[in-house]
C-alpha cells in the first residue's frame, strides 16, 4: 500500500509544483501562447494584457481587469518579456 501512494504522492506535489511555478502567457501582438517560469509562486496559471495596443488607460478597466492587466505587468513588461 505505501509502495503505491509514494508515486501517487510525488505526481501530485510535482502538478503543484508545475501549477506554482509554471504559466502561459498571450502575447498581445502576434497571437502566440508561451510558456514561461514565474519569478514567484502565484495560483494564476494564464496570463493576458486587457490593454493589450489600444489605446485605453488603466481607469477604462473593470477592477477584474486592473488587476489582470497588474499581473502581466508585473511579471512581464516589467521583465521585457512583452512590451
Amino acid at each position: 500500500m505505501k509502495r503505491r501512494m509514494i508515486p501517487v504522492l510525488i505526481l501530485i506535489l510535482l502538478g503543484l509544483a508545475f501549477r506554482l511555478w509554471l504559466g502561459l502567457y498571450h502575447h498581445d501582438e502576434f497571437a502566440e501562447t508561451h510558456l514561461f517560469l514565474k519569478h514567484r509562486p502565484i495560483w494564476k496559471w494564464i496570463f493576458y494584457t486587457p490593454l493589450g495596443l489600444s489605446d485605453l488607460t488603466m481607469k477604462d478597466l473593470s477592477p477584474e481587469e486592473q488587476e489582470e492587466q497588474r499581473l502581466f505587468e508585473e511579471f512581464f513588461s516589467s521583465k521585457g518579456l512583452s512590451k
